[in-house]
């Protein structure tokens, strides 16, 4: 498998999963202005939506967009835990989290990146936002992870997207629950393997 990456993008949230799976891959580093990889391929033609992540797999296709790869991988070794079972209640429960993290965290810290995004209408997106990070505060101030005890994909994901609260002077640690579950989960030997590799 190859996955197409920029650092710090959404990507690094299945790169995370295929280390925490062992799964065999090949690293290839998109340039998001040029839309170029790093040994000279049109990244159009493997993805037209121009954005990482995508996820080419042996047989040739390519798969996009976070909350799909993530499942997909997960499918793979489901030994891992990292997905509950197709078809339960719990999976349904998952793919909740990653629509909300997808439309509403991702979503609403990304609009931070355009930086014709300044006063009122900063604030008025900024406060959304904080409403948002208050429905996770009510699910990590009582568990350690998104479904309970047990860490999934929806948290990796979910760690990706607030690490851009920093890019925006948006300090987490106003929200200790947070804070808290980022420092968890960036102990973990996959994550620190990934951010070491995206940034060498």
């Amino acid at each position: 498998m190859k996955l197409y990456y920029f650092p710090n993008a959404c990507s690094l949230a299945p790169h995370i999963v295929l280390r925490e799976l062992a799964l065999p891959f090949d690293l290839v580093l998109v340039d998001n202005k040029a839309k170029t990889t790093a040994n000279g391929e049109n990244f159009l033609h493997i993805n037209p939506k121009g954005y990482v992540a995508a996820l080419q797999l042996d047989n040739g296709q390519v798969l996009t967009e976070a909350s799909a790869i993530l499942q997909y991988l997960a499918d793979l070794k489901p030994a891992a835990e990292l997905a509950p079972a197709n078809g339960s209640w719990e999976r349904v429960r998952l793919q909740e989290w990653l629509n909300f993290i997808a439309t509403e965290i991702h979503g609403g810290l990304a609009v931070f990146f355009n930086d014709a995004i300044q006063g009122e209408v900063r604030a008025t997106f900024q406060a959304t936002l904080f409403k948002r990070f208050a429905v996770l505060v009510q699910t990590l101030e009582r568990q350690d992870y998104l479904l309970g005890s047990q860490y999934s994909v929806a948290d990796a994901y979910l760690f990706v997207v607030l690490r851009w609260a920093a890019f925006h002077d948006i300090d987490l640690r106003e929200w200790p629950a947070l804070d808290n579950f980022q420092q968890r989960v960036n102990q973990r030997p996959a994550v620190v393997a990934a951010l070491a590799a995206e940034a060498a």
